[in-house]
């Protein structure tokens, strides 16, 4: 039931005209493998995100259930804990491939130092926000699982016939408070990654690299 929204890198760039190995085209290299291997990780959003809206459906259709369709609930419970666990998968697989791009991106650090004053302070900027972006993302990976976790606690409460209303309303007020922390840092991530975009194309402009964004 989270509405899990994260935007990806700018899209990948061609060097026009460019002959030779300078150390901001060495950069460039591996800042726009960088942009490749987080592919995986954005095409995994769209399958995320219709898991979510059928969970959303099947909460929708629980509650207008009553005790006298336990059957029904207990069926439906159990699609949604599938549902999630379809989610928790999926999400490591986002790992996964943030983890690759992350390796990538760090080939990166060792060339800085060879820049010209300028194009340097611009790369350091840039790979403080792409460190600090992935740094983000690992939490909020995390809180999701942990948020993932607690809607699977939700579903087997609903298969429980001695279910309190108390009880279901604290454990959704505890679901509510972990939607919340997960919307957080998925604002952080998505801002983050705005300001690595701009900084990256500051740091070619600076470095007179010819690029073309497609």
């Amino acid at each position: 039931m989270i509405k899990k929204l994260l935007l990806g890198l700018i899209l990948t760039t061609v060097i026009v005209g460019c002959n030779g190995e300078s150390t901001a085209e060495k950069m460039y290299e591996h800042l726009e493998e960088t942009v490749e291997m987080e592919q995986g990780f954005f095409e995994l959003q769209d399958p995320y995100m219709e898991l979510e809206e059928e969970e959303q459906e099947i909460y929708n259709e629980i509650i207008e259930l009553t005790a006298e369709d336990m059957e029904k609930i207990e069926s439906l419970a159990a699609n949604a804990i599938e549902n999630i666990e379809e989610r928790k998968s999926l999400l490591d697989d986002e790992e996964q491939s943030i983890q690759e791009a992350e390796a990538a991106f760090g080939e990166v650090k060792s060339l800085v130092e060879e820049l010209d004053e300028e194009a340097k302070s611009l790369a350091e900027s840039m790979i403080d926000t792409m460190e600090n972006r992935y740094e983000t993302y690992y939490e909020l990976n995390e809180a999701t699982h942990n948020s993932l976790n607690e809607d699977k606690q939700l579903y087997q409460m609903f298969m429980d016939e001695e279910l309190t209303e108390e009880e279901l309303r604290e454990k959704i007020n505890t679901i509510n408070e972990s939607y919340d922390h997960v919307m957080e840092l998925n604002q952080q991530f998505n801002d983050l990654t705005n300001e690595y975009n701009d900084l990256k194309e500051q740091f070619y402009k600076q470095s007179d690299l010819n690029v073309v964004y497609e």
